[in-house]
């Protein structure tokens, strides 16, 4: 006779993990962050919203600051019939507040589909999200932490060994079209 928990399908083997990682100009010099359970990686039911406002009692993640919404932004997770990963989306539930994600504007009750990375935009708070897929289907993992430089100055991604390269326009005096070249930044322009 086989042992029940050898053959039972234990579906919290890996968890899909939401890394989120907030910055505010003023961090250092007020709690706002004293209500998150920073450090730690918190288990949440993939059909419970995560919450993000000031109320802690309508929220499941608080920020203790008066110029953040009660209710800034909700994260739904869901799957699809093509994919097993977890995916999320988001919404805006600020009515004054606006909120980016990747520099795409949302207004009051609107969604989107979160990106396996975002930047997301909301007052002077800048949060960075990841996501790493799992395969739970009931529930995943939340990690926050804060940036000590805004996410926002990741301005590019270069590869190793190479220069980074800046796009210009130029006018092609034969052709008179208009088309992109590229150009090394230290390249001195001679007149």
């Amino acid at each position: 006779m086989e042992n029940n928990s050898q053959t039972m399908e234990t579906e919290e083997d890996l968890l899909t993990c939401l890394r989120i990682k907030f910055y505010h100009p003023q961090q250092s010099s007020k709690g706002l962050y004293g209500l998150l359970p920073l450090g730690n990686r918190v288990r949440h039911s993939a059909d419970d919203p995560l919450r993000l406002g000031r109320d802690a009692t309508a929220c499941t993640l608080a920020l203790n600051d008066i110029r953040v919404s009660r209710k800034q932004l909700v994260l739904f997770a869901y799957r699809t019939p093509q994919s097993p990963d977890m995916l999320f989306t988001i919404q805006n539930l600020s009515q004054k507040g606006r909120l980016s994600v990747n520099s795409s504007a949302l207004g009051y009750l609107e969604r989107m589909d979160l990106p396996d990375k975002a930047l997301i935009r909301f007052g002077e708070y800048e949060m960075l999200i990841t996501c790493d897929s799992g395969e739970a289907k009931a529930s995943f993992e939340v990690e926050l932490d804060v940036l000590t430089v805004p996410p926002s100055r990741e301005t590019c991604i270069c590869v190793p060994s190479m220069t980074p390269v800046m796009e210009t326009y130029r006018m092609d005096s034969f052709t008179a079209e208009l088309g992109p070249f590229e150009t090394d930044e230290t390249l001195m322009l001679h007149s």
